[in-house]
C-alpha cells in the first residue's frame, strides 16, 4: 500500500501526459495532478474495505447507546488500519505487476494503469453482489458481462459501494439485537417496579457494556469483519 501511493503521483503525472498535445501547459498538467492526488484519499476511502468498517463501528456505537465515545476520530483511525491491513495483499499485487515493472521500463504508463485497475476491479467483484452489478451494466447500457474481466470499472465501483452499503447495514442490525434484547428486558422490570419516570437507558447502559466486554466484542468483530472480505 505505501509503494503504491510512492509511486501514484509519477503515474498520475505520465497519464496525464498520455494523448495531449506537446505544446499543453506546463501549469494546467499541474493542475490536473494535483485534482487528481486531492481525490485520491476519497477514493481510497470509497472503493476499499473502508466503507464497511465505518458503517459497522457507528452502528456498534449507536447500539451501546454510548453516543459520541469512541469519538469518530478513534472510529475512523481503526477503520483506517483496518483497511491497510485487507487491502494490502491487493496493493501487493498491484505493485508487482503494474509498478514494478513501469519503473523497470518493461510497460508504459498506459498499460500499468490497465493492469492495475484490473487487479482492484478484480477485488471489487469478488465482493460485490452480482445483482448490483447487474443493474449498473444496464444503468450503463453495458452489455451483460459474461466473467469479471468484461465488467468495466464504471461498472464495478458503484456497485461495490452499493454492495458495502448493504453488508454494512446488516451486519448493523445483526449487532443492535442483543442490545435491543437487553432495553427490552430493562424496561419491562422499571415498568414492573412502577419506575415508569427513569429512563431504561441509563439502567442497560452498563450491562451492554459489560455484555460487550464479557464476550470480547472488539475482537469479535475485528475479526468477522476482515474474515468477510474475498
Amino acid at each position: 500500500m505505501i509503494h503504491l501511493l510512492a509511486t501514484a503521483s509519477n503515474l498520475g503525472a505520465d497519464l496525464a501526459r498520455l494523448g495531449q498535445p506537446e505544446g499543453f501547459s506546463t501549469v494546467v498538467k499541474i493542475a490536473l495532478l494535483m485534482t487528481v492526488l486531492a481525490l485520491l484519499p476519497s477514493v481510497l476511502m470509497l472503493f476499499t474495505s473502508f466503507v464497511r468498517f465505518i458503517i459497522v463501528f457507528h452502528f456498534l456505537r449507536q447500539a451501546l447507546g454510548t453516543q459520541s465515545f469512541p469519538p469518530n476520530q478513534v472510529l475512523v483511525g481503526l477503520s483506517l488500519l483496518l483497511t491497510f491491513v485487507v487491502m494490502t495483499p491487493v496493493a501487493d499485487d498491484i505493485y508487482t505487476s503494474s509498478i514494478l515493472p513501469y519503473q523497470a521500463g518493461e510497460i508504459d504508463a498506459e498499460q500499468a494503469w490497465a493492469i492495475g485497475s484490473g487487479e482492484i476491479k478484480t477485488w471489487m467483484i469478488r465482493n460485490t453482489r452480482e445483482n448490483d452489478l447487474l443493474l449498473f451494466a444496464e444503468l450503463t447500457d453495458t452489455a451483460r458481462p459474461q466473467t469479471p474481466a468484461d465488467v468495466p470499472l464504471r461498472v464495478a465501483m458503484p456497485a461495490f459501494l452499493i454492495s458495502e452499503l448493504k453488508a454494512g447495514f446488516q451486519i448493523g442490525f445483526l449487532l443492535f439485537i442483543p442490545f435491543l434484547v437487553i432495553d427490552l428486558v430493562i424496561s419491562s422490570v422499571l415498568l414492573g417496579m412502577g419506575m415508569m419516570m427513569l429512563p431504561p437507558v441509563i439502567i442497560s447502559l452498563p450491562f451492554k457494556i459489560l455484555l460487550f466486554v464479557l464476550v470480547d466484542g472488539w475482537h469479535l468483530l475485528v475479526f468477522s469483519l476482515t474474515s468477510s472480505f474475498r
